[in-house]
């Protein structure tokens, strides 16, 4: 299971401990703020994308949306998200638990600035029902991100 793969990952830093797991499922923005009492807009959601033949993936703030335009000037390529067996395969976890941690090598990761806003964030740890909660700064060095992006439209309240 791919929330094992994230355990081992994040025990070799010390924080396996701070994943939680929940009885019910955190699989979509709405369920996981549900699950862990939050603001939607404090979840990090991890997209997945193919860019020249390779995955990406993009962690974004629950209320973000990809903005095509600005996606196409960044990338050079129309947004063209993973099918779920495209995401799993590809990524290392499935849809509902893709997360920035423990990714299958050659997947490059890019943080969205609608993340910029949160002190912490609420990312998946690889399963339906996960979550870990983790500072910005946390989260640069966690997932081991190349680098910030704008590529999204639709947030900017700031909780």
């Amino acid at each position: 299971m791919s929330i094992e793969k994230v355990r081992a990952y994040f025990n070799q830093y010390g924080i396996a401990d701070r994943i939680q797991e929940f009885e019910v499922s955190s699989a979509t923005v709405e369920l996981a703020a549900q699950a862990l009492n939050c603001a939607s807009c404090r979840i990090a959601k991890t997209l997945s994308f193919m860019v020249n033949g390779r995955a990406i993936l993009i962690v974004t703030a629950g209320d973000a949306k990809i903005d095509n335009p600005k996606y196409k000037a960044q990338f050079g390529t129309k947004a063209k998200m993973l099918t779920p067996d495209e995401a799993d395969r590809l990524t290392g976890h499935a849809v509902g638990g893709v997360c920035p941690f423990a990714v299958n090598e050659g997947v490059t990761v890019y943080l969205d600035n609608s993340l910029k806003r949160f002190e912490t964030v609420f990312p998946a740890c690889g399963s339906s029902n996960s979550a870990i909660e983790l500072t910005i700064a946390e989260l640069e060095n966690y997932s081991g991100f190349i680098s910030w992006v704008d590529v999204c439209k639709g947030w900017g309240i700031s909780l």
